[in-house]
């Protein structure tokens, strides 16, 4: 079932988006708590307090919120590293701001994060999935060529920069799994320790 198709009054559509991200970020809640599998449309509708219609209304299927919910993931990151990595000045200044975005990010999004790690053995083979695994690639592009730039600029170097990639992309999307807000370091730090890690 899809969903209806949302008005075209700027107030009402406002919101209209306005309540369907709020049922988004609660179903990332419930997802990430319980499992995406084991979360049912009647624990969707207890917790965000609409009837069944009413979430269909604003999602379409649970298979549609979960993509929702994956796509917030790069919406709207992909497009502000596209832009970082488009901004002159040297690379290492450049990855550092996308670092900060990113892990910023991330901590806005923590259940997000944790769902699209648990169901990332679906995501990673389904079809369906194919246009989230197309911007998840470009996003890891953008880090790859500043990484690039970096080494031709003489400011950067790694033995491997492939592998300095994956090293990087594992330590960022295991964050969630121990990221407290309001912990002990900020998103920012964190970002700093893994830029420090990478470039020493």
């Amino acid at each position: 079932m899809a969903p209806v198709s949302p008005p075209t009054r700027p107030a009402l559509r406002a919101r209209y988006e306005r309540r369907r991200h709020e049922v988004v970020a609660t179903a990332a809640q419930l997802f990430a708590e319980r499992g995406y599998s084991e979360t049912s449309i009647g624990d969707l509708t207890a917790a965000t307090g609409l009837a069944a219609g009413g979430l269909y209304h604003y999602i379409g299927s649970k298979e549609a919120l979960l993509l929702s919910i994956c796509d917030e993931l790069l919406e709207p990151l992909l497009p502000r590293a596209r832009e970082i990595a488009a901004a002159p000045g040297p690379a290492e200044r450049r990855l550092r701001e996308l670092m900060h975005a990113w892990l910023e990010h991330i901590e806005a999004h923590l259940d997000h994060m944790l769902v699209f790690a648990q169901e990332r053995h679906v995501l990673e083979r389904d079809p369906q999935w194919a246009h989230l695994r197309r911007r998840r690639k470009e996003f890891e592009q953008i880090l790859d060529e500043l990484l690039a730039r970096g080494e031709a600029e003489g400011t950067m170097s790694f033995p491997d920069r492939s592998m300095t990639l994956l090293a990087l992309l594992g330590m960022v999307n295991y964050t969630p799994q121990w990221l407290r807000p309001a912990g002990r370091l900020s998103a920012a730090e964190i970002a700093d320790h893994y830029c420090d890690l990478i470039l020493a």
